[in-house]
This record gives structure tokens, C-alpha cells and sequence, in this order.
């Protein structure tokens, strides 16, 4: 019998002190064992977020909000792209005003490899060139932007190594769904590779996805 329960236990301890006080509704009784749970582990945050006009307000607030949740996460690394990709980690690292280092992504980032328009399938094939070694099973990525191309190459395969690499691939588009694949649009082409596309318009819908990803 106490074998069987320990096999049906796991891995999992009693957490005697919340036993005990559990106990005191059945009169001192603990007819109700109650067992400590291992914690996950904080998952590594990649965001990857397109600073182009038509969604500079959109990644700006992004980026501050992941910032002053980033305690639940064990590293984030941030990244942003036009039409080539720059890591901009860097900007945020012993720093107080987070809006100081949103600013200096704005104006110091190395985005621009032609013409400042979007260039999702090159800026992904420089990102993966160069960093995509480093995303791992711990590595969630969130990609920020509206998957508008210029009607340029895709290179959607760079997304299908990122889901085969990482823990989870999500993408966050401020565009109204009826929007997404219209015009230049091209997120289906990465949805298929994603683990959830999320409309995130508002605060609302940013926190609703907060809360998908804790």
C-alpha cells in the first residue's frame, strides 16, 4: 500500500506544514496529505519584434511590458528588425528608465540593411545566421509585428527551425484579424510554424496573452 502510493506520488514531497494545517478541519486528523509541487523552470524569453512605422508603437510597448515582467523569465534577449536585425539586449542591462532604452533601440539600432521597408524573410535569415544556434528547448520566442513583407520572399523555414528548436514559438500581430493575409500579409505562412498567433491590439489582449504565457 505505501509503495502504491509513493508510485502514485511521483516525485512529489509531503509538505507537512500545509498537511497538519489542512488536518485542523477534521479535527487534528490528516486525513488529507498535501505534497509540494516542483517548480517549472523559468522558460528563456527571445522576442523578435519588427520596429517599422506601421508598428513602432506597438513593439515600443511590447518591449517595456516584457522588461517589467522579465522576473518570471530566467534571461530575455531582445531583438528588432525593419529590413535587417539587431540584438538590442544590451540596451536594457543596468538600466532604470525603460523607456530611456526603448528610445535608444529607436535611434541606435542597426535595422536598416537597403531602404527601411520590411523585409521579414531577410531580416529572419540575418537573425538565424547569427543567433539561431543559441535558441534552445528552455527558449520561448515571441515574434512581434504584422507579417507585412513589401511582397518580398517569406523564408518562412527560419520560423520552422525555430519551433523545432525552441520550447514554443508565438507571434503577436496588432492588426485586426480580418487584416492578417490581405494585401502583403503574409502570416499564414508563418502561423503554420507557430505555436499560437495572437491578435494584441490593446492592453486586454496583451495581458490575456501574458497570462497563455505564464
Amino acid at each position: 500500500m505505501r509503495l502504491a502510493r509513493s508510485v502514485a506520488t511521483g516525485a512529489r514531497a509531503l509538505d507537512f506544514r500545509n498537511t497538519v494545517r489542512h488536518s485542523l478541519s477534521y479535527g487534528g486528523v490528516p486525513a488529507e496529505p498535501k505534497f509540494r509541487y516542483p517548480r517549472p523552470h523559468k522558460p528563456e524569453i527571445f522576442v523578435v519584434a519588427d520596429i517599422s512605422g506601421s508598428v513602432a508603437a506597438f513593439a515600443r510597448f511590447t518591449l517595456m511590458l516584457v522588461y517589467a515582467i522579465s522576473g518570471q523569465f530566467s534571461k530575455v534577449r531582445s531583438f528588432v528588425f525593419i529590413d535587417g536585425v539587431d540584438e538590442v539586449t544590451r540596451f536594457f542591462e543596468g538600466v532604470e528608465d525603460v523607456t530611456e532604452a526603448v528610445h535608444r533601440v529607436n535611434t541606435e539600432a542597426d535595422v536598416v540593411w537597403v531602404d527601411g521597408h520590411s523585409d521579414y524573410g531577410h531580416a529572419f535569415e540575418v537573425f538565424w545566421e547569427k543567433w539561431g544556434k543559441e535558441i534552445g528547448p528552455k527558449t520561448t520566442v515571441m515574434i512581434l509585428g504584422d507579417a507585412r513583407n513589401n511582397y518580398h520572399a517569406s523564408q518562412s523555414w527560419v520560423v520552422k527551425e525555430m519551433q523545432h528548436r525552441a520550447r514554443h514559438v508565438y507571434w503577436l500581430n496588432p492588426e485586426p484579424k480580418s487584416y492578417w493575409d490581405t494585401g502583403d500579409s503574409i502570416l499564414g505562412e508563418y502561423a503554420t510554424f507557430c505555436d499560437g498567433t495572437f491578435e494584441c491590439r490593446n492592453l486586454r489582449q496583451l495581458e490575456r496573452f501574458v497570462d497563455h504565457l505564464a
